[in-house]
């Protein structure tokens, strides 16, 4: 979705919702790779019934990769497909459905961000050509080499990966052809049903999808607790989820990693992009230049937890004092709404939202603000309520020119402090490779001459700084006037601040609106467009353009597509202050629209330089002279950066397609398509496929025996007793193989299916009348699933979110599985594993993997001392024997004893424990010195207290602030008040009471009790924010 950095901003912010994937590797033994069985329990602690595939975000990376190289020819690329979602059946397994969505014929208002890309592609390609044809020419005249050019025919248009190409009818039969092959032969496969939507079904691929789940949710069979995983990596699958309301919803995608290193289009080296290639020689990878280069780590998948963001953002938006009961439900299909206001694939933004200015948390203030006044909810279902939007319009208006100045004041720091950064790059010296200085290995046999040499050398640089400022000085102070230019002493002149400057200005001089000057509203109408500011039924038709928008918007994601022919006919948004008379505006579209046809859409988005994948007849309406839809297709067009820095940010301006006109030039070539022209050219069914196992199986069988299957239309209810409570319409498949048939394989180097088991049926999802709202709430029968979040999670929210880890320093790792525990049976704790779970870098964290890494010795030892419970990571605490024993108390409980070391206090605690079992002065000597090599640390960074601390450190931990050291005390839960503080000591002072009793093995045979206690909490007048 056309949010930039939304999902950064949202696992930052929340970022308990994120958790990384654990998977089982593929073995080879001799050579022989080893089958993973997809039967067997999920390594994440977790049980998905239904994996659904948004089919374009694994096409894309798998045949024009950006971490590896790229597949040589399309056969490549289906085995590489293949491959990924062999992959995630191995991380997911599911139990019931798979489902596999390929983008169809998008509705009109998606067409126009289709054609904005590929217009953008075709013309970035075209100028990346020139500029490897340019530099090339550069790099001889210096008499260097370059290795030959890639021949022409090898390169890849990604444009191809639109429906109604070759390309993509072929892909459908190798899929059809790939779940064949897997159901019949895949272990794990023979228990679940297969959809394919291919690209010949109209719908974007994830609408597809939820479309299917919206539709099954509104049969009578459905299971209200089906646990949903989706794979893809667009941020509107988390609106998609978000606005199913299923209480089990996850989200699958590839862990994002910035800044990949990718090697140059010319010389294929890492190190330098295309612009700043020289032609050098290839460094040497070994002596002997005998190393392979380096290859793109494997991509690693995370989690997306909707249940969890459901969590946070019932804290987020939790009001209370309102005169109905508060819904959560409605309260997050009104943020989803506010969401797209900061962007999405449909419209533009608002000028004045920018979601790395946090307006995302400004429209939710002024959201509960409306709720309040109005005494209701934003949206209903998909349906908006315009007045209580005229309210968060209203007051977003009025502070637009102070976000505008703000936002230019954040823009000249940063500058500046990019400005100073350089200059501090500059200034530090960098050793001289093969030099007295370079960093060398250590060595035993430093000699009395050679660390002579290097204080020498040492000297003699700091002479050379000396000396080279003295003669600065002298140029200075040369002449009368003393102010004589670098380039009158006949010095070189420094370009490269001057050229920093210069990208700056041209910034600013490419920026003819300038919103943080006042007339800021004059400049935007008048270059945006081209119609003067006092021209008010202008502005008015235009925001009630985007409101209709944003009304088309949210009722496409709850509802279907309300109408494939709307579009927003500019390209900028209005200001928030122009929508006035928001609730007078008419919000509804034309029923019973069709989509375009596969070619028509390839005729709406291609260039002229992508017409190689349209029919010849249909290809010189592109670029013919006579064509009378030519301009259609610019070669060249203006980019407005309209204030952003990179042209991908930029606006294309380009002509909207006329659809009448349009489809009128094409009746004139629809008779010159061939059969197979015709064939990608018609819009088809989704198909269901099932194995000879699957209860389905005899029913299908039997239809197809009796000829009960209509060859044109899905004729056929299916029984929901036998596909675990799925409706739907099934019909006789075209493509269908019968029961011990052979399915050919297009793919050469592949085995065909032999002795088939597998039958395939048309498929069409429950049928509603027409205006049917589905209703936006979850079902009866649904069971929440249990909290998660602990109050130090919002606290760190509260404080940044994203940072802070568990003592506030270091940066939130998220972890691995489902669980705590996901992915460390057996005692095994790799090293990237530790890594990923470990909360930050410290010390003291490491030192606490350390200990959990030893468990595994220390089984057949006594039972280990209480004091060590609170070390050790969560996972293994339940396996001590005394893992109910409080943690003990917080290092803010020592007062200053605890800076300097544990003092008589805690010795005293240490004697008690070892006289009461058996451990004496050797365990205190043994683990209370080792503790002691660290005790700054621990009051910095864990002080075990189980209450929330609300002050300058995560909740539920104390932290250490110089000579100051926060108290480490406050409320539970979501209380703030001294009550609530008084009533969880109680509660826990009650439970750890009744479990002080506990056995031993291995000591003296004697009870342990506990004597540990936590500290009240400070009165009312005490507490401090």
């Amino acid at each position: 979705m056309g949010v930039p950095a939304f999902f950064r901003w949202l696992s930052k912010k929340y970022p308990s919702i994120v958790v990384h994937c654990n998977e089982e590797k593929l073995k080879e033994v001799d050579g022989v790779t080893i089958p993973v069985d997809i039967s067997e329990p999920n390594l994440n602690d977790v049980e998905f019934d239904n994996l659904y595939l948004d089919m374009n975000g694994i096409i894309h990376p798998c045949c024009h990769p950006e971490n590896k190289p790229a597949p040589k020819n399309e056969n490549e690329m289906m085995v590489a497909i293949f491959e990924y979602i062999d992959r995630l059946m191995r991380i997911i397994r599911p139990r019931r459905l798979l489902y596999m969505a390929i983008d169809g014929v998008a509705p009109r208002a998606k067409m126009n961000q289709q054609r904005s890309r590929r217009f953008r592609a075709s013309k970035e390609s075209r100028e990346k050509k020139d500029d490897l044809a340019r530099i090339r020419e550069e790099v001889y005249s210096r008499g260097c080499c370059l290795p030959p050019p890639k021949p022409s025919g090898e390169h890849f248009d990604s444009n191809c990966i639109t429906p109604g190409t070759e390309f993509m009818a072929r892909l459908a039969e190798c899929l059809r052809y790939y779940i064949t092959d897997r159901i019949n032969n895949g272990l794990g496969w023979q228990n679940i049903k297969v959809i394919l939507s291919d690209a010949n079904v109209p719908g974007e691929g994830e609408h597809k999808i939820m479309d299917y789940i919206r539709r099954q949710r509104g049969n009578p069979d459905h299971d209200p607790n089906t646990h949903h995983c989706l794979c893809g990596a667009d941020a509107d699958l988390i609106m998609l989820g978000l606005a199913t309301h299923e209480p089990y919803f996850t989200i699958i995608r590839e862990e994002f990693k910035p800044n990949q290193k990718r090697p140059c289009e010319l010389c294929n080296q890492m190190g330098h992009d295309l612009k700043e290639c020289t032609g050098l020689p290839k460094e040497m990878e070994g002596e002997f230049d005998e190393l392979p280069a380096p290859i793109g780590e494997e991509t690693q998948f995370i989690f997306l937890r909707l249940n969890i963001l459901r969590e946070y953002l019932e804290k987020e938006l939790w009001m209370t004092g309102l005169p109905f009961t508060f819904d959560l439900e409605r309260a997050i299909d009104d943020w989803v709404f506010m969401c797209f206001f900061v962007g999405n694939d449909f419209l533009p933004h608002l000028p004045s939202l920018e979601i790395r200015e946090g307006a995302i948390d400004r429209l939710q203030k002024l959201y509960k603000k409306a709720v309040y006044k109005t005494g209701g909810y934003l949206t209903d279902s998909g349906i908006v309520n315009l007045e209580r939007v005229q309210l968060i319009m209203t007051d977003l208006g009025e502070v637009e020119d102070e976000i505008f100045k703000q936002r230019r004041q954040n823009e000249l720091r940063f500058r500046r402090n990019q400005r100073d950064r350089n200059k501090r790059m500059k200034m530090d010296h960098s050793f001289v490779k093969g030099g007295l200085l370079e960093p060398k290995a250590i060595s035993r046999n430093v000699t009395q001459t050679s660390a002579k040499e290097i204080v020498n050398a040492r000297h003699g640089s700091t002479a050379n700084q000396a000396a080279a400022q003295a003669l600065r000085a002298s140029f200075t102070s040369a002449g009368s006037t003393g102010n004589q230019t670098r380039e009158g002493l006949g010095m070189k002149r420094s370009h490269e601040p001057q050229e920093e400057e210069d990208e700056f200005e041209k910034l600013d001089k490419t920026d003819s609106v300038k919103l943080w000057e006042d007339g800021w509203r004059e400049r935007y109408y008048e270059n945006k467009f081209d119609v003067q500011a006092d021209d008010r039924e202008f502005c008015h038709k235009v925001a009630e353009a985007y409101i209709l928008g944003m009304c088309w918007v949210l009722r496409y994601y709850y509802q279907g597509c309300p109408s494939w022919n709307w579009y927003y006919p500019y390209h900028y948004a209005p200001f928030a202050s122009d929508f006035t008379g928001v609730a007078k505006m008419p919000h509804d579209f034309e029923m019973d629209t069709k989509p375009f046809k596969p070619l028509e859409q390839l005729m709406s988005v291609f260039p002229e330089a992508s017409g190689n994948f349209l029919p010849p007849s249909w290809r010189e309406l592109m670029g013919g002279v006579d064509s009378p839809i030519i301009d259609f297709y610019p070669i060249n067009f203006r980019i407005d950066l309209n204030g952003k820095k990179y042209a991908w940010q930029g606006v294309a301006l380009l002509p909207f397609v006329d659809e009448k006109r349009l489809l009128e030039t094409l009746k004139e070539v629809y008779p010159n398509l061939t059969e197979a022209e015709k064939k990608r050219n018609s819009l088809g069914p989704d198909r269901l496929y099932v194995h000879k196992d699957n209860p389905l199986f005899s029913f299908l069988k039997e239809l197809y025996d009796t000829d009960a299957l209509d060859k044109t239309n899905t004729n056929i209810d299916l029984d929901p007793s036998l596909a675990d409570g799925m409706r739907a319409t099934i019909g006789y498949d075209e493509y269908v193989c019968f029961p011990g048939g052979t399915r050919k394989c297009p793919v050469p180097g592949l085995e065909d299916v032999q002795k088939n088991n597998v039958l395939s049926v048309n498929f069409k999802d429950p049928q509603f009348p027409t205006g049917f709202l589905f209703p936006a709430k979850q079902l009866p029968g649904a069971k929440p699933p249990a909290k998660v979040l602990k109050p130090e999670d919002f606290d760190r929210v509260n404080r940044g979110g994203g940072r802070g880890g568990r003592g506030g320093g270091g940066r939130y790792r998220p972890q691995l599985g489902f669980q705590r525990d996901s992915g460390y049976r057996g005692g095994s704790f790799s090293g990237a594993t530790a890594q990923r779970t470990i909360s930050g870098h410290e010390d003291v964290e490491m030192m606490k993997w350390q200990v959990g890494s030893w468990l595994p010795l220390l089984a057949p030892l006594p039972p280990l001392h209480p004091q060590i419970s609170h070390v050790l990571p969560p996972w293994c605490r339940h396996n001590l024997p005394y893992a109910n024993i409080p943690p003990p108390q917080s290092s803010s409980s020592y007062g200053r004893q605890q800076q300097g070391g544990y003092g008589q206090q805690r010795q005293q605690q240490q004697y008690g424990h070892g006289q009461g079992g058996g451990y004496g002065q050797h365990q205190q000597r043994g683990y209370g010195q080792q503790q002691q090599q660290y005790p700054q640390q621990q009051a910095g960074h864990r002080g075990n207290s189980y209450y929330s601390s609300r002050e300058g450190n995560s909740s539920g931990y104390s932290g250490y602030q110089g000579n100051q050291q926060s108290s480490g005390y406050g409320g539970t839960g979501w209380s703030r008040n001294a009550q609530g503080q008084q009533s969880a000591y109680q509660q826990n002072q009650s439970r750890y009471t009744q479990q002080q009793q506990y056995g031993r093995s291995g000591g003296s045979g004697g009870n342990y009790q506990s004597q540990q206690s936590y500290p009240r909490p400070p009165s009312q007048h005490q507490r401090r924010y």
